[in-house]
């Protein structure tokens, strides 16, 4: 079966056609037919970037006014390097959705009821919801045979237990507002511990893990048992972890004597705490962690600084979560920091070292977005590297939905 992944955000679509069936995800013989992005929508010369398989990626200049024609774009580079030959060899197409709210604890195929639900979360990421179900709307004309499903970034957090969502605020901001932890990165955290036990033959209801999706956004979660109890992004992805642009934690007092003494509006910080903020601020070189080490290693001390709070507020959380959990058999690293930044994971694991995190530095240095076991034989939490896979859950969860629809034949 083809299924088309779709990442819709408000000038951009990230498109993958994904061959899959059960007989596939089993032996992990799903194949990747194409890939690919269309960028600056509705802006002068937008571009298609994209690939057929292994093969090197192509650029080309494309008309995109909007999703639709963005769509139309990736449809016709896809027929004309032979990954389609008409759009109704695609069965099934998964939408990432940012924000399922309390609705959503899983993956679901978009009907009315559904969409009504997707839309009344839109008051909860205004700069996402909207811009996924904008694609939606575009597949779904394009695709009108194609079963569409919705899959959230927050669903998998949907098992927080009260403890750990509610914030200490007016009961009635949460029962009218609903103001409480949702958590992100949920299919990514979902991805890693699926990974994880696949490649330990391990079953996820007998183990402890805390995963570390550290990119330009990063989180950390705690999964008890096969369920999120605990993760590091709140009401919305700004809260937790330090990041590319965004500060992450900070103290509501600093927020309003911020607004007070700039004399500043709300639209105005929010943009300065989520895209002028993290590694960006504090190194005043990149928002990406390569600028920042190289910077640091020639002795830039902001740089310095900004790589030394990153790393400590990662290994902060992982040893909060590792009392929350009890203790933990595993730390997974993944993301594009986490995959791939050797000398981030060493200092991190440095930090937590009471817990039994030990590395086996060789191993670690070679670790470069491959999966891959990097601790100690005699470390006492087992420590590795498993490059996440979005997309691929994506497309396994869309084909999961169509089978279970009454009077599937899957």
């Amino acid at each position: 079966m083809n299924i088309l992944v779709l990442n819709c955000g408000s000038s951009s679509v990230k498109f993958q056609l994904i061959e899959t069936s059960p007989e596939q995800m089993a032996a992990r013989t799903d194949r990747r037919l194409a890939r690919g992005s269309v960028e600056r929508i509705g802006e002068p010369e937008p571009q298609l970037t994209a690939r057929l398989g292994a093969n090197p990626p192509e650029n080309r200049l494309v008309k995109a006014q909007n999703h639709g024609a963005a769509l139309d774009a990736a449809f016709e580079w896809m027929r004309a390097r032979g990954a389609l030959k008409n759009t109704d060899e695609i069965q099934g197409v998964g939408h990432r959705i940012v924000h399922g709210g309390e609705y959503f604890s899983r993956s679901v195929v978009i009907d009315n009821a559904a969409l009504l639900r997707i839309r009344a979360c839109n008051d909860l990421a205004p700069l996402h919801n909207p811009r996924n179900l904008e694609g939606y709307s575009a597949a779904r004309e394009r695709l009108p045979e194609a079963v569409h499903v919705a899959v959230f970034d927050t669903a998998f957090h949907q098992t927080l237990p009260p403890h750990a969502y509610l914030y200490g605020l007016p009961w009635a901001w949460y029962e009218g507002a609903h103001i409480r932890r949702y958590g992100f990165h949920g299919t990514s955290h979902r991805y890693l511990m699926n990974r994880f036990c696949a490649l330990r033959r391990s079953s996820a209801g007998s183990l402890k893990l805390v995963t570390c999706h550290l990119g330009n956004g990063c989180s950390v979660c705690a999964i008890k048992h096969g369920k999120s109890i605990d993760t590091s992004m709140g009401f919305t992805p700004l809260e937790g972890l330090l990041m590319g642009t965004r500060a992450g934690d900070l103290g509501a007092g600093a927020v309003l004597y911020i607004l007070q003494l700039f004399s500043m509006s709300p639209q105005d910080a929010e943009k300065i705490l989520n895209q002028k903020s993290g590694l960006l601020a504090l190194s005043g070189v990149s928002e990406d962690m390569r600028e920042v080490l190289k910077a640091a290693g020639e002795g830039n001390s902001r740089a310095k600084t900004a790589v030394d709070v990153f790393c400590y507020r990662v290994a902060r959380y992982i040893g909060a979560y590792f009392v929350a959990l009890g203790g933990a058999d595993a730390l997974i690293f993944a993301g594009g920091i986490g995959e791939n930044a050797s000398e981030i994971r060493s200092r991190i694991c440095r930090q937590i070292s009471a817990l039994g995190a030990s590395l086996e530095e060789g191993k670690n240095s070679a670790a470069k977005g491959v999966e891959m076991e990097i601790s100690r034989p005699d470390s006492r939490m087992s420590v590795w590297v498993i490059p996440t896979d979005e997309e691929l859950l994506i497309a396994h969860d869309t084909l999961q939905c169509i089978a279970e629809r009454p009077g599937s034949q899957s």
